[in-house]
């Protein structure tokens, strides 16, 4: 399983909220590239990072910050927060973005996240965030009357290269993903599915790769490894394969 460390964006600065709340937000550091360069080094094999200005006004409000993040790093970068047409997530591949997570246009302009996908293949990921079932759009400021799965269903149909699911109840609490949850969405679509929200712990990640036959191939850790509560190099160790897989630990026999 991919584990892949998320760096959220607001005002240039690392920040993580609470559930999605702009009003409880916690700044982790003030150089977005140099928190990425370090989770490079721990051995992640691709960066998430959400520009949570851009989620809320539908701008790329951090572009500048994303162009030097990447720059920054040797592995690829996927970003989510205001990709909500063409011209936006071109922008993003023009300055080395691998992949652009479309999240709110999938619920109001499905088929152009259809276009999207055959014009860029493997180059567009769909966002579910997810608040008791139903989806949530525009920075988690407005639910939908889409159902999660509904909606990952027909993504995946579309060409999306995979779905990240995110429970907004579990999302920054550490209180562990919604397993259940996962495992009803990944065994309802044909694409791979990317845990999101909760992970507070090994355990809990292991727990996740028993789903990893469901489909669910990677889990995004965001707060645990800025608490020190996940150790990204050894949560990679126990069940994911990082860029230094085939060098032994210090000390210890090789792990892969």
């Amino acid at each position: 399983m991919e584990v892949i460390p998320a760096i959220d964006l607001l005002g240039g600065k690392c920040v993580r909220l609470y559930q999605g709340d702009y009003g409880q937000s916690e700044v982790f550091g003030d150089d977005p590239a140099a928190v990425a360069k370090r989770w490079e080094d721990e051995g992640a094999t691709r960066l998430h990072l959400v520009d949570l200005d851009g989620a809320k006004t539908g701008e790329l409000v951090n572009l500048p910050a994303i162009e030097k993040v990447v720059k920054a790093l040797s592995i690829p970068v996927q970003v989510g927060g205001g990709v909500r047409d063409g011209d936006r997530l071109r922008r993003l591949l023009d300055v080395g973005v691998q992949r652009g997570i479309m999240g709110t246009v999938a619920v109001e302009k499905p088929d152009l996240v259809g276009e999207l996908c055959a014009q860029y293949p493997g180059q567009v990921v769909v966002g579910i965030d997810a608040r008791d079932g139903w989806v949530a759009t525009k920075g988690w400021l407005e639910t939908s009357k889409v159902q999660a799965v509904e909606l990952a269903m027909r993504m995946s149909k579309l060409g999306a290269a995979a779905i990240i699911y995110t429970d907004i109840h579990r999302d920054g609490t550490m209180q562990g993903p919604n397993l259940e949850s996962l495992k009803e969405l990944a065994m309802a679509v044909d694409v791979p599915v990317i845990a999101s929200g909760g992970v507070s712990s090994v355990t809990d990640l292991m727990n996740l790769l028993s789903l990893e036959v469901h489909g669910v191939t990677g889990a995004i850790v965001g707060r645990a490894i800025y608490t020190g509560d996940v150790v990204l190099r050894e949560a990679i160790r126990a069940v994911g394969n990082g860029r230094w897989q085939d060098v032994a630990p210090e000390g210890g026999s090789q792990i892969c």
